[in-house]
């Protein structure tokens, strides 16, 4: 049966813009009580306001700051790992710094994020996570290297912890967006035949798996079978359809379009 979401507590990181935000609010029509946490606090209370939905200051990096919103939060239901960063480039140029934060954020954030909510859930017997990764999680690309090295090991990540707290009633799951149209993806253009997406596209998608629990969900969800194809075939092969599709998007990106995020991700 589907559930309902008029009972039940959901947590989203990174909520503060994007498909965090439009996550919440997509959440909040449906009867949640939605709580938001961001680094980033004047952005997160101003949305928490516009949304109508709760909020509390987080940095998915520390555990201090992950208890403190749980606390905030009270018993969660469910947990939306969506904080992440997106500096690309070279690797050969890219700062030791900037490499330490994509991992920090984007891994390490859903792992202590994890550890800080899943304690309680586990007591409960029942709870769901829900990491948002990427289609790079699945299907590498250029001059995204620490980005997509992340994203990889959130899917690992989450398949691990799948089997290890399904017996105590928690479902782990995947939410795989292709290039969605967020201040992240600035300048990123989808592959060839891939219609572009926005974030209330992979909010509903998070809701729908919300509704119905699942593994693992694509946005949009008609890349997901043709991935899997793909990762069955020769390298060779692989690399043919990459070019056939332009799939190399990171590497072919407007650098003009992405200066402001590139500056504001890189600076904080």
């Amino acid at each position: 049966m589907a559930r309902e979401l008029n009972d039940l507590t959901v947590a989203i990181t990174g909520g503060a813009r994007g498909i965090g935000a439009a996550t919440a609010e997509r959440l909040e029509r449906a009867g949640a009580d939605v709580v938001i946490g961001d680094r980033d606090a004047d952005v997160l209370a101003a949305t928490a306001r516009d949304l109508g939905v709760r909020s509390h200051p987080l940095d998915v990096t520390d555990a201090t700051s992950w208890r403190d919103f749980v606390a905030a939060a009270g018993a969660v239901d469910v947990l939306v790992n969506n904080a992440g960063i997106m500096p690309i480039g070279s690797i050969l140029k890219e700062d030791e710094a900037v490499t330490r934060a994509v991992v920090d954020v984007n891994l390490h954030g859903v792992i202590i994020g994890t550890k800080a909510v899943a304690p309680q859930m586990a007591e409960r017997g029942r709870g769901h996570i829900i990491n948002v990764a990427s289609a790079v999680g699945r299907v590498a690309t250029a001059d995204g290297a620490t980005y997509t090295a992340s994203k990889f090991a959130v899917v690992g990540f989450s398949e691990a912890t799948r089997l290890e707290l399904a017996p105590q009633g928690i479902e782990v799951s995947l939410v795989m967006p292709t290039v969605v149209r967020t201040e992240l993806a600035a300048g990123i253009r989808q592959a060839k035949g891939v219609k572009e997406i926005g974030p209330e596209d992979v909010a509903e998608v998070i809701e729908l798996m919300i509704r119905k629990p699942r593994p693992e969900m694509w946005v949009p969800r008609w890349t997901q079978p043709m991935s899997r194809v793909t990762t069955m075939l020769p390298k060779r092969v692989q690399q043919v359809i990459s070019d056939r599709f332009e799939a190399n998007v990171l590497a072919e990106r407007d650098d003009a379009a992405r200066s402001a995020y590139e500056e504001r991700v890189r600076r904080s």
